[in-house]
């Protein structure tokens, strides 16, 4: 029998994230039985574009922020992006993520005939932004060239959380409405956060699984923390696993319909991340897709894994892998709730 999970029930969330053992288990397999209701076994593949390094913000835990003079920035020119797209198009791939800094290259003259192309090109593919906060009249325009998603972690819920993690020119409120102005554009959005980001409590990452069921979007995005040495957060503690997987599956059964990937963080931490998270409710799995010179570059944390299963050059091996916990790729673009 599966918990009913109401979001304003904060003590009920609360215990879910912080049990352990078999109670752990219970949960995560409910959510793992609830994405199969959906979805059955399959798992949508997204290939990751990461088309810059370069970034104007200063967020405290990530290793692209602007202070950050040791990081090697590159960007990718647009002949090699569509490059990227071919190659995941070829491999099945109908899902392409242009991911990026805030990048004030990418501006709209460039963004729109590159999306524009890519949509000509692959006009069965669905194409996703994940390139921060833009104005709503850049959304609109990225939306009318062909883009149909976008990926904007809210980071945290609580606003306090929210100042102490990022500099002091970044707005809570102005995170939260451009969330909301990509919903109201059409995009399928996603959201997000860290688990264990220095300052969390748990009853910090309630407020997050509270204001996703509240603005309920179609795509929802849980990692464990990783600091990055050239950060002030160098030195704190990665994020808890068994957290994150509890987190993983609340989002599971409180949001049934939604698109949740397995992390690259938590395959970075654990050589199971895939198994553990689809056994969470995740259905959903981003291979790399960007040119091997610069994926040891786009190091937002520590160790970041672009290699193996979590790169195209690896997607057999990723069949093997998750076919022998049960599931099988679905090369299906996977709308929000498709069950194809």
């Amino acid at each position: 029998m599966k918990p009913k999970l109401s979001p304003t029930n904060r003590d009920t969330l609360r215990s879910l994230l912080c049990s352990r053992g078999e109670e752990a288990q219970y949960l995560r397999d409910c959510a793992a039985r609830t994405s199969e209701e959906l979805f059955g076994r399959a798992i949508y593949l997204r290939g990751l574009i990461e088309i810059s390094s370069y970034c104007r913000n200063n967020c405290l835990y990530c290793g692209l922020r602007r202070d950050n003079h040791s990081a090697e920035r590159y960007r990718l020119s647009e002949s090699q992006i569509l490059e990227c797209c071919a190659t995941g198009y070829n491999a099945g791939l109908r899902t392409f993520v242009l991911q990026g800094g805030e990048d004030s290259y990418w501006r709209d003259e460039r963004l729109v005939p590159l999306i524009e192309k890519i949509t000509a090109l692959y006009p069965d593919a669905a194409i996703t932004l994940s390139l921060g906060e833009r104005s709503v009249d850049s959304y609109k325009a990225l939306y009318d060239a062909g883009a149909s998603r976008y990926l904007l972690r809210h980071e945290a819920a609580n606003r306090s959380l929210y100042a102490a993690i990022h500099p002091a020119e970044m707005s809570y409120n102005n995170r939260i409405e451009s969330i909301k102005s990509l919903m109201k554009i059409g995009y399928q959005t996603g959201m997000g956060m860290m688990i264990g980001v220095p300052g969390q409590q748990v009853d910090d990452i309630v407020d997050d699984l509270q204001l996703i069921a509240t603005l309920r979007p179609q795509m929802v995005g849980i990692g464990p923390f990783i600091p990055h040495p050239a950060t002030p957060f160098g030195n704190f503690p990665a994020g808890d696993i068994n957290t994150t997987l509890n987190a993983v599956a609340i989002t599971r059964l409180l949001l049934p319909p939604a698109l949740i990937p397995a992390t690259t963080a938590l395959a970075t931490l654990s050589a199971d991340g895939h198994k553990l998270a689809l056994g969470s409710g995740a259905n959903v799995i981003m291979p790399n897709l960007s040119p091997t010179s610069v994926r040891g570059k786009y190091e937002i944390y520590a160790g970041k894994a672009a290699s193996g299963t979590e790169a195209i050059e690896g997607i057999k091996a990723l069949e093997t892998e998750i076919s022998a916990i049960g599931y099988r790729i679905n090369y299906a673009k996977g709308d929000y709730n498709d069950t194809i």
